[in-house]
């Protein structure tokens, strides 16, 4: 940082001696360059320091201490909000009016008393402007002797240059109400996880039924590219990684858990802003996804292991010490996002609770608590989460192991002898992900996932390479009972011959001799008539009745169309 010198030196004369004047300095040269080298001098007198700073009205000292607390910076948009601007104002209005004698904000009580420089910074977005403390200043100014609040209205701020080295939490224990309905997080992301590869294996863009994932499949497909388990196919979508795949569903499922948390919490492309359902991003603007995510894991890890947190008190803190945590240019405007509800347009830091604190909600409620690191509290069903807690596996998961109380895939399947398969969540994920290739999926309980084996089914899965004899195999490995005779044959005889035996349903003409059937196939109807199923009678293309019927009535044959629920 530039110190007093560097700072002065773009001031002029008149605002020199207001500096001296203010600190109680007598200025015997009128030349700018001596004036500024024997002010600096005098200014760091360590002495005339601690008396300057006591002297400062309590909220100069408070945003002085901030300035400490951020190791001697902060970005200039937080600390403005917080203790005000600086008023554009000449030279000549400044001299007349005197207005350093009557500040309007900390921030000018601090800036005419040289405490508070104003420049551009690298940072790791680019340049930014920051309010600064001179750096041989910066030793001189005495902390201030503060205790730890444990209640968020009276903490004092912090900024996040000094995250890391926090050792309060932020916010407060969650109450009782605020814990009412416990909601215990769980491993189901694995589950969802199997069913989504399974369907891309099969060549499908997503699962059949997204309203039975746990985790939203947009999501999931995000965390699982981040993990290299999936990753762009040539014609744009999402192809299946088959041996990264394998390895991830053969290992247990606590080292499975470990390995999608790991990815998250590396990930660059996991971007969670751009995942918020109420919210909706445009534009070629870019945010930093892996900065915000281990800025408020930094302040989250420091919550006590296994205490329940009030979520609410988390945000406020967060927007009252850290709001530019996810901006660091402390920029409200260029962001193109819009609320999805209404469409309108959220900007300036007016839109802070939607944006920026509902994405801290959004990391908690969602990634952390999918990932199996935090259970969640609501008030009541009805409600949103108001209170969480990391889980007894988070700390082991956090550093990339895989969690003691990790469960085991130990279960059975049972196979029914009209091909219908039921799979409990707990049997291995690798079982499953081959079984589902050879099957039909059908409607799935919260607990178990539900296949039936058909003709098209098995011939799909003869086409990408499997056997049936792969299935058998599979089937005798993990079923909890031995494979139906009855199956095991239709399965072998299938693959022998094909499919032998056809269920259809038919739309059928009948007419009263076979000499109107002769006629009606001169007419432009003849191409909706199909095969003959006797002298009288012929299917017809479904969705060309009217036409067929229209054509009868030309003819001079009133016809009747009988529908299956008038069938006898």
């Amino acid at each position: 940082m530039p110190d007093l010198i560097h700072s002065l030196q773009s001031r002029d004369l008149g605002h020199l001696r207001i500096v001296a004047e203010l600190w109680g300095v007598e200025l015997d040269s009128t030349q700018p360059d001596q004036v500024l080298e024997q002010l600096a001098a005098a200014l760091l007198e360590p002495r005339l320091v601690d008396e300057i700073v006591e002297a400062l009205p309590r909220t100069a000292r408070d945003a002085l201490q901030a300035l400490l607390d951020g190791q001697g910076r902060l970005p200039w948009s937080a600390f403005a909000r917080r203790f005000g601007e600086l008023r554009e104002i000449g030279a000549a209005r400044r001299d007349r009016d005197q207005v350093y004698l009557n500040p309007v904000s900390a921030a000018e009580v601090l800036f005419y008393r040289a405490l508070l420089g104003r420049a551009f910074f690298d940072a790791p977005g680019g340049a930014q402007e920051f309010a600064y403390i001179p750096e041989d200043l910066l030793p001189l100014i005495p902390a201030a002797e503060t205790e730890i609040q444990a209640d968020e209205e009276t903490a004092k701020p912090a900024e996040p240059a000094a995250a890391k080295a926090r050792l309060e939490p932020l916010g407060r224990p969650a109450t009782p109400l605020e814990r009412a309905e416990i909601l215990p997080t769980d491993d189901r992301i694995l589950d969802d996880a199997c069913t989504l590869l399974a369907a891309l294996r099969l060549g499908w863009s997503g699962v059949p039924r997204r309203e039975h994932l746990s985790v939203p499949e947009p999501v999931l497909m995000d965390l699982l590219r981040a993990a290299g388990i999936v990753a762009a196919g040539p014609d744009g979508g999402l192809a299946l990684q088959l041996e990264p795949a394998r390895n991830f569903l053969g290992v247990g499922r606590g080292e499975a858990l470990a390995l999608l948390v790991k990815a998250w919490l590396g990930a660059e492309g996991f971007n969670e802003l751009r995942q918020l359902p109420t919210l909706v991003c445009e534009g070629e603007w870019t945010n930093q996804p892996l900065v915000t995510r281990e800025f408020l894991l930094d302040l989250l890890t420091a919550i006590p292991e296994r205490q329940w947190w009030s979520l609410n008190a988390f945000v406020r803190l967060v927007k009252e010490r850290f709001a530019d945590f996810q901006r660091p240019a402390g920029d409200y405007d260029s962001w193109f996002i819009k609320r999805a509800a209404d469409g309108v347009f959220l900007r300036g830091f007016a839109a802070w609770d939607e944006v920026d604190g509902a994405l801290i909600r959004y990391l908690i409620a969602g990634p952390l608590h999918w990932l199996g690191l935090v259970d969640l509290a609501v008030p009541d069903k009805e409600k949103a989460p108001s209170a969480f807690r990391f889980t007894a596996a988070a700390p082991a998961l956090l550093e990339g192991r895989a969690p003691k109380t990790a469960s085991e895939e130990l279960s059975r399947l049972t196979v029914g002898s009209q091909g219908r398969i039921s799979v409990p969540r707990l049997v291995p994920r690798l079982a499953r992900y081959q079984v589902a290739r050879f099957c039909e999926w059908e409607d799935e309980k919260r607990d178990e996932y539900r296949y039936r084996v058909t003709p098209s089914s098995l011939k799909r899965a003869q086409e990408q390479g499997v056997k049936v004899e792969q299935l058998l195999a599979l089937l005798q490995k993990y079923a909890a009972a031995p494979v139906p005779p009855a199956f095991a044959r239709s399965l072998v005889r299938w693959e022998k011959r094909g499919t032998e035996a056809r269920l259809e349903t038919r739309l059928i003409l009948r007419l009263g001799s076979p000499a109107v059937l002769d006629e009606l196939r001169k007419t432009s109807v003849a191409r909706f008539l199909g095969e003959a199923l006797g002298p009288t009678a012929v299917t017809v293309t479904p969705g060309a009745q009217a036409k067929v019927l229209a054509m009868l009535a030309e003819m001079g044959l009133l016809a009747e169309e009988i529908r299956p629920e008038e069938e006898k």
